[in-house]
């Protein structure tokens, strides 16, 4: 089983991106890199060129490359950027947006299906692989359980060689995408006139309940889950089933995260839970939850 690192879903700047991926790419134990701003696309400070720049320099230290497309696509302006990710006749692309399918499947170019497209069947799955998908992510709510049933499927079964399946096991859940910017409107700025002001926030902003109960995280236009989801100690049930994790990239810590899933793969290393994370999706609990 191999290890993916998702995109960088939070604003960074250029310096602190740039870093950060020298250091992956000096990393042996991540295979496959995603690159790209998939949550706003206001958020400038690295454009397609700097992405190719990087993923060049990580394709060269034998890392596998995939460049993420927006999530929510709100302007012609998207669109065209999107194509322009889409176009770039070098790498693997991450479609997040299904408005990207039809393009990628026409220009015959291979793709992989993120999380945020809604696979909840095998008639779904299998409607993809036909349409070329290599590789898919599945969403964030899917059980072991759930995912089994849907890959014993017959349907699926017999082509199960042509495609991968990797599941989001470490880092805030994106739950949601809206046209309002609720990092701007916390700050009372509309969102016109945001001023970027995420880029304050490297992890987000955090919204607690009445009682102090950290519930969602704020990042721009995305509603992520409060608790930090981390599949560390359900590595073992993966096996035979899942090709490959995604761990999302944090701040900070985040290779000694990679480092400690790497050591864990077969359960000698297990790690206990702190209060601020959970599991429950993947066994078959609320999503919330804390188990095992």
């Amino acid at each position: 089983m191999q290890i993916a690192l998702g995109p960088i879903l939070y604003f960074w700047p250029k310096a602190k991106v740039k870093a950060f991926y020298r250091q992956v790419a000096e990393s042996d134990t991540i295979d496959r890199v995603y690159l790209g701003e998939t949550v706003c696309s206001k958020r400038r400070e690295l454009g397609l060129e700097d992405y190719l720049q990087i993923a060049h320099e990580l394709r060269e230290s034998g890392k596998q490359v995939c460049l993420s497309t927006m999530t929510l696509l709100e302007a012609p302006a998207e669109l065209a950027q999107m194509t322009k990710y889409c176009d770039n006749g070098e790498f693997e692309v991450e479609a997040n947006d299904v408005g990207a399918i039809p393009y990628l499947r026409e220009h015959g170019v291979n793709f992989t299906v993120g999380s945020a497209i809604n696979i909840y069947n095998h008639e779904a799955l299998r409607r993809f692989v036909d349409m070329g998908m290599n590789h898919w992510v599945t969403p964030y709510e899917l059980s072991q359980q759930w995912l089994t049933d849907i890959l014993k499927q017959p349907r699926i079964s017999s082509v199960r060689s042509l495609f991968q399946t990797e599941v989001f096991a470490f880092g805030h859940m994106p739950l949601a995408w809206s046209g309002r910017c609720f990092t701007a409107r916390s700050e009372n700025r509309p969102k016109d006139q945001c001023e970027l002001c995420c880029i304050k926030y490297p992890q987000g902003r955090t919204v607690k309940s009445q009682d102090g109960k950290q519930v969602f995280v704020l990042n721009g236009i995305q509603t992520q889950s409060g608790s930090r989801y981390n599949l560390i100690n359900q590595l073992p049930t993966m096996k035979g089933l899942v090709d490959r994790i995604r761990i999302s990239p944090q701040p900070e810590g985040t290779l000694q995260w990679v480092d400690r899933f790497k050591a864990n793969m077969s359960g000698d290393n297990p790690i206990a839970l702190t209060q601020g994370e959970s599991n429950g999706y993947w066994l078959q609990l609320a999503g919330m939850v804390k188990a095992g």
